[in-house]
């Protein structure tokens, strides 16, 4: 492991601008049901996390399918219980197959250490809640994993990084990839958050090199993965087809091969800063696929394992699924028959399901499961015989010492910044909105609130109203104090960046009346493949309006009930209007906010946050009374 200078903290705080800190969702129908048979695992023992038993690396393809029209709309019904029996620990059932050990994961995002909170706990199937997740705990788990059978795989499902708390951010992600280094990750199909920091960033991230702000600051270079990258929809260069990254990577083990193919989810550039994306093009999930599949075949590979930051919204328990709705439900089911797993992520949700004869799977977030697939593979055929898939929890036991001792070190590096207190609450800001609400959750409530605050004078722009996008509020502010912290309710400043960790800053615009009803309504649409999607903007207090449930897109927010500090909207006034950077530039689909005129920039979202907290603390959640819903 390379160190890190104390040169090239600093040079990160001043960059960021962080010196100065030292001194809702709509439910949708549910689609399909299925269900799949679970298996027993080993107990986690205190073994080393290294990158023994995986298998030798034939060559990746490079080039996907050329894009092509979403996948038909609707569901379908369910299937039935998992295929094939419960797995054993290595080999092959006979001399004829070959048993292939998948440990599959998504959306690790960073979570180096144990994550805090709601994020920190899996809810079992008696609805008991266990604290999972933490490298080092991870590291176990895949290494107790990987001694029952020697022909193992390990892949993560996208967004490994980005989004994550300080102790990876702080020095640009590398302490993750190194912990994977360790850990022994074989592929990682590229995600949305693989793309914050844009094209050159991510390259990095595969083949090494120094950070060009404040990397190496030491004079060692960061080496880069030891695990390979996929991107087979993420297009360079339309006219050859060129992908990112190879397209798909295969993998010999004892004998038998088996074909991993990595994609992110189509609409990554909407979710994305335009900066990130640039130069890409993004193409449909099932048309790569469906593209690639007779290349494989003719090559005599028939084992074939989707890797996909794409996923679904289930019910039931980490290893049921008798309902999923959402767009896997129709990229499973139109995908080649030849496909036999779907690794899937994105929606950090937990799942084992059986769709389209294809088991598809989903491991949470922050490696607080890790999905066990055992495929037995013919020797003769090469063909998917039996498969069998089960989440596993990663329990706090048992850790790694390897991963231990870098997260420790990085943990080290970062605590005087991470320490530093910057308020108090009274009680836990959850980031998810209450499971009968309208879709604010009292953390993006907080955050809409300190962004007003930051840029509510006249010099700074004069806002009235603010808007923040729930997909970049990452964590709870918890009440129980965290290891370190002197008492409960104490609020630091490696809490809030976990809690807005991307860097964006504010932006004041104007819009008129009619625009925000445009922008409220813009919250509701409907996907490429017909299913009816939400994204509540958080709002900030003295502004309210109601929607209906019931009533058509585009015709959602009735306009007599849009209101600041009780008065109606004038359609034809003019408003001030705070949002971060990312929404500025039409993330999330909210193009409304491209046409704000009179733009002024102004801080960063994270110093808003820190500031309002130190006025207002100790700080109490806000009532969630701003957003109304009606059937």
């Amino acid at each position: 492991m390379r160190s890190i200078g104390a040169a090239g903290i600093v040079g990160f705080w001043a960059r960021a601008g962080w010196i100065a800190t030292l001194g809702a969702a709509l439910v949708v129908p549910p689609l399909a049901s299925t269900s799949c048979a679970g298996k027993e695992t080993a107990s986690p023992v205190d073994a080393s996390g290294g990158a023994g038993g995986r298998g030798g690396a034939e060559g990746a393809g490079e080039g996907a399918a050329g894009a092509g029209g979403a996948a038909g709309a609707g569901g379908g019904g369910a299937e039935g219980a998992g295929e094939g029996g419960a797995a054993g620990a290595g080999g092959g059932r006979d001399d004829d197959t070959v048993r292939v050990q998948i440990l599959a994961f998504n959306d690790f995002h960073g979570n180096l250490e144990p994550p805090a909170g709601s994020g920190g706990r899996i809810t079992l199937p008696d609805e008991a809640q266990v604290d999972a997740g933490g490298a080092a705990f991870f590291a176990s788990r895949i290494a107790a994993l990987r001694a029952t059978n020697p022909n193992t795989v390990v892949v993560s499902a996208g967004d490994l990084i980005g989004a994550s708390p300080l102790v990876s951010a702080l020095f640009h992600d590398e302490p993750t990839i190194e912990a994977m280094n360790l850990i022994g990750l074989d592929i990682n199909g590229v995600g949305n958050h693989e793309f914050d920091k844009g094209t050159a960033e991510l390259l990095r991230m595969q083949h090494g090199g120094c950070h060009p702000v404040d990397g190496c600051a030491d004079g060692t270079p960061f080496t880069g993965a030891s695990f390979r990258f996929l991107a087979a929809n993420v297009v360079v260069d339309p006219a050859t087809h060129k992908t990112l990254f190879p397209a798909y990577d295969v993998r010999e083990l004892d004998g038998v091969k088996i074909a991993f193919i990595g994609m992110t989810l189509e609409g990554t550039p909407s979710i994305v800063t335009p900066a990130g994306v640039a130069g890409l093009t993004f193409l449909d999930e099932v048309d790569t696929v469906n593209a690639l599949v007779p290349e494989l075949t003719a090559r005599g590979i028939e084992a074939i394992v989707v890797v996909l930051h794409e996923g679904g919204m289930p019910t039931g328990h980490l290893n049921e699924c008798p309902e999923v709705s959402g767009p896997i439900v129709e990229i499973a089911t139109n995908i080649d028959p030849a496909v036999d797993v779907l690794v899937t992520g994105h929606t950090h949700q937990a799942y084992n399901c059986v769709l389209g004869g294809k088991i598809v799977t989903s491991a949470a977030s922050a490696g607080r499961l890790i999905t066990d697939i055992d495929l037995e593979i013919s020797k003769r055929t090469g063909e998917v015989v039996a498969k069998t898939a089960s989440n596993v929890v990663v329990a706090r036991e048992a850790p790694d010492a390897a991963v231990d001792a870098l997260v420790t070190r990085y943990k080290d590096l970062s605590a005087p910044l991470a320490a530093t207190q910057v308020g108090a609450i009274t009680a836990t800001l959850e980031r998810a909105a209450p499971a009968m609400g309208a879709g604010l959750s009292a953390m993006g409530a907080v955050i809409a609130d300190s962004q007003l605050a930051a840029t509510r004078e006249p010099s700074v722009g004069g806002a009235q109203i603010a808007f923040m996008n729930p997909g970049g509020v990452r964590a709870d502010l918890t009440y129980a104090a965290s290891p370190g912290e002197p008492a409960d309710g104490v609020v630091t400043f490696g809490e809030i960046f976990a809690v807005q960790p991307f860097g964006n800053s504010l932006v004041v615009m104007t819009l008129t009346g009619a625009q925000i009803h445009a922008l409220l309504e813009q919250q509701f649409r409907v996907d490429a493949m017909g299913n009816p999607r939400a994204t509540i903007l958080q709002v900030s207090s003295g502004f309210s309006y109601t929607y209906s449930q019931s009533a058509p897109v585009g015709a959602k927010v009735e306009p007599a009930s849009i209101r600041l500090d009780g008065v109606p909207l004038d359609p034809a006034a003019s408003y001030r209007v705070t949002v971060n950077s990312f929404l500025a530039s039409g993330g999330d689909g909210f193009t409304v906010l491209v046409d704000g005129e009179d733009r002024l920039g102004g801080a960063l979202d994270l110093d808003a946050m820190r500031d309002y907290l130190a006025r207002q603390s100790p700080l109490s959640p806000p009532a969630l009374d701003r957003i109304t819903v009606v059937p």
